[in-house]
């Protein structure tokens, strides 16, 4: 009815265009998840010292990150990075000059999100097992380690895989600068085989499929921690 050729779809399409975009995109989603968990947490513990010093630089960066939109952090350390600076990877920098961009994008950018998801974590946990720890003796960094941070990452397990899902959904958008992700590989097959309305309406299917899964997984688990506590 609306004219749409399927024909193209085949399994030498996907193994040749698709699959190398799809990997990439997972690769930069666990990548800009795990790097963006750790960097949040240093962000999130200096934000809660109540040091000047620590708070004051972690909430001009979190609050500045988040206030401007993804895509203009991508083409901004994209096109203002010297390509002297890929050089320090070797040659694999020069050939991969977007896709390292990407990532180093990702992670910082991830990273003011996932501290306010932090901050919140550690801020849900009782002030009075913080005060029992700091009656057992413990320091700030023992307290953190051993009783604060254990439990606020079992509570925040459904937001971070909920962010996870939404970071997965912006690699998209590394399509800007050339990266070769799942959507690229997407529209590359569309333009080979003239049919670009076809390949990208298969491509937020996809999309679809795949957060729409990851979406209900986290309802589910997010049900059975409910039960749990």
């Amino acid at each position: 009815m609306l004219g749409l050729d399927m024909s193209f779809l085949n399994w030498e399409m996907i193994s040749q265009f698709v699959v190398k975009g799809f990997i990439f995109s997972i690769e930069l989603t666990i990548i800009a998840t795990i790097g963006g968990i750790i960097f949040g947490t240093i962000l999130a513990l200096m934000r809660l010292s109540g040091k000047k010093f620590l708070t004051v630089p972690a909430t001009i960066y979190v609050n500045g990150m988040r206030s401007v939109p993804l895509v203009m952090v991508i083409l901004w350390f994209f096109l203002l990075v010297p390509a002297s600076f890929y050089t320090t990877f070797g040659s694999w920098g020069a050939n991969y000059r977007a896709e390292i961009s990407a990532i180093i994008t990702f992670v910082a950018f991830e990273a003011a999100y996932f501290s306010e998801i932090m901050r919140a974590g550690i801020q849900s946990i009782s002030r009075g097992q913080v005060n029992a720890g700091r009656a057992l003796g413990m320091t700030y960094s023992q307290n953190m380690k051993l009783i604060i941070l254990p439990q606020a990452f079992r509570n925040m397990v459904p937001i971070l895989l909920t962010q996870t899902i939404i970071l997965f959904q912006d690699t998209s958008l590394v399509y800007a600068i050339g990266a070769y992700d799942l959507l690229k590989g997407f529209s590359t097959a569309g333009k080979i085989y003239g049919r670009p309305e076809e390949a990208y309406l298969l491509a937020a299917v996809v999309y679809f499929v795949i957060c729409f899964g990851l979406s209900y997984m986290v309802k589910r688990l997010n049900t059975r921690i409910a039960i749990i506590r």
